[in-house]
């Protein structure tokens, strides 16, 4: 299934570079389930893997998301660091926006016993991976990018 997640990332961002940005900020949700878990004092338990499960996939998709709109900014010319800059301002009211309605979602099925746990892993892990993707990604884009040299440039056109 790993194999098959991440061939799905290759077609979709058609990089190895962006793959493995978008494979670094996937691990960032446990920050947020195990605080969220050890505040409520809930196990880790099958379920709560279950959600993590899920979680790993909105992270993605936040991923792909923000990716896709840096890629569109240098596409307008824009140098690397504005691209960045101006993908993670236009694109941090939605990305928060879904990130709430899923908490505000998951919210009436938190203090049950079988799917609680569930829902506190997703709803710690999905806050902290959103915001730390608003901040990590961007950098980590710019740093990578600066890095080779192409600043200034816009991408190759995909397709």
């Amino acid at each position: 299934m790993m194999v098959l997640m991440l061939s799905l990332l290759m077609l979709q961002l058609q990089s190895f570079q962006r793959l493995a940005m978008i494979s670094l900020i996937m691990p960032l949700g446990l920050i947020g389930v195990v605080l969220a878990l050890l505040m409520v004092q809930k196990p880790l338990g099958f379920v709560a893997i279950l959600g993590v499960l899920a979680l790993l996939g909105m992270i993605a998709k936040n991923g792909v998301i923000l990716i896709s709109q840096i890629e569109d900014e240098r596409q307008k010319g824009a140098t690397v660091e504005q691209a960045a800059v101006n993908a993670a301002l236009s694109r941090f009211r939605p990305l928060m926006l879904t990130t709430l309605s899923t908490v505000l979602g998951l919210a009436p099925i938190a203090p049950t016993v079988f799917w609680g746990p569930m829902a506190f892993a997703v709803m710690g892990g999905l806050l902290v991976a959103t915001v730390l993707t608003l901040i990590l990604l961007p950098v980590l884009y710019v740093a990578w990018f600066s890095w080779r040299g192409e600043g200034g440039t816009a991408p190759a056109p995909v397709g």
